[in-house]
């Protein structure tokens, strides 16, 4: 498939502005079937598969986390390494303002306002990730590497299995 018929979104372009190796996937996105469907549909591992969670701390102040597909945040744990009372999920619609993009199609790059990016430290073990590129049923394989080095991402640890 030619680069042509991938989407071209902000996260396509932040990618290519910082000359990240990547390849691009498409799949048939399903609504609600999250890591699971894309794993399933890219025939990789869901702990490779690595969702981008928009969520918020008790001040209101927006932040992005980077989870493995198989794990989920504890909220309990994010919220003591920032010093902070809480952390909860953004609704979808506050997601969808902060980031410019549609839920389920969430990529941490080029969101629309800023925000501080934490990854779990164990994605970093992994030799590649499949991350949002910027659209429901888009993917692009990149080193975890990358990710990091591009959102100046802060490393935690606050994953537990689902």
């Amino acid at each position: 498939m030619s680069r042509d018929k991938f989407p071209v979104t902000p996260a396509m372009r932040v990618l290519r502005a910082e000359k990240a190796k990547f390849t691009p996937y498409l799949y048939d996105y399903e609504e609600k079937g999250g890591t699971a469907v894309s794993a399933r549909e890219l025939d990789v591992p869901e702990h490779s598969v690595v969702k981008t969670l928009i969520m918020e701390d008790d001040g209101g102040n927006a932040l992005i986390v980077l989870m493995h597909g198989d794990r989920q945040v504890s909220t309990r744990e994010l919220a003591r390494f920032l010093g902070v009372k809480s952390i909860t999920p953004c609704t979808p619609d506050k997601a969808n303002r902060l980031t410019g993009y549609l839920v389920g199609g969430t990529s941490p790059f080029g969101v629309r306002r800023p925000m501080p990016v934490f990854i779990e430290e164990t994605i970093l073990d992994l030799p590649e990730i499949y991350i949002n590129g910027g659209k429901r049923g888009f993917l692009v394989g990149m080193s975890p590497k990358d990710v990091e080095r591009i959102l100046s991402a802060t490393r935690v640890r606050v994953g537990i299995k689902q």
